[in-house]
């Protein structure tokens, strides 16, 4: 595998649509040793569970274009902003992470590696596809281990920030369909939008951005049921 901090779904590069999914990947290059033990690497810290398999299924119904992670959040997280304190995070959920413990210099070099030629990336496919509708894939996990009282009943999410036009259409199509839907659930998008303020917001392009709860897309059959719900819902939004 290649040490780019990204992979590409095919899809029809006049799509409408684009799918970016920030988190939808566990792995950790060679060269770096987050110091921590190996099976955390298949848990939500490292990874929004799910998500590729999702991603890869609503590309296929939509016949667009994706643009998928290609190293764990616990590497470089990908959304956020490059001077996040902690877009190189040294504590997820309660466990530490002390490999991440690194110098300014270091910080600076994993950044330029991983982070800035993905986002390039993104930057160059929106401006040769130029698609109305960005599609924003996250999960989340049903209970975290730092918050074990916090109730999480929410199956999906809908995040946003200034743009909400893609929200406000989209919520009401979930809720119609006996969801329990969350706006700005469980995260507000106000704090955590970083991809879609660059790319969504900064280039006026509308952004629908989705948090699943990661028991839902856990086997083929949550997948296959959830493409099925958000293709047609997707594919309807108007701007």
């Amino acid at each position: 595998m290649t040490d780019h901090a990204w992979r590409t779904i095919a899809g029809a590069q006049d799509s409408p649509f684009l799918l970016i999914a920030d988190h939808a990947s566990n792995r950790v290059p060679d060269t770096i040793d987050l110091g921590i033990a190996a099976d955390l690497l298949n848990d939500h810290i490292a990874i929004d569970l799910g998500v590729a398999e999702i991603g890869t299924a609503l590309c296929a119904a939509l016949n667009c274009p994706g643009i998928f992670a290609n190293v764990s959040r616990l590497v470089v997280d990908l959304n956020r902003e490059e001077d996040a304190p902690h877009i190189i995070p040294t504590v997820s959920d309660g466990h530490k992470i002390p490999g991440n413990a690194i110098s300014p210099e270091a910080r600076q070099a994993r950044i330029e590696r991983y982070w800035r030629p993905y986002h390039s990336h993104v930057a160059a496919q929106i401006s040769a596809q130029r698609p109305r509708l960005l599609i924003s894939l996250h999960s989340f996990t049903p209970q975290l281990q730092s918050q074990p009282g916090e109730a999480r009943p929410w199956e999906i999410g809908i995040l946003y920030n200034e743009d909400d036009r893609a929200a406000r259409q989209a919520i009401p199509a979930l809720e119609a369909q006996g969801l329990c839907v969350g706006d700005q659930l469980p995260y507000s998008g106000k704090l955590l939008n970083a991809t879609m303020n660059r790319h969504g917001e900064g280039n006026g392009i509308a952004y629908l951005g989705l948090e699943l709860r990661q028991d839902q897309i856990a086997t083929s059959e949550g997948v296959a049921r959830w493409a099925s719900i958000l293709a047609p819902i997707i594919s309807g939004l108007r701007f």
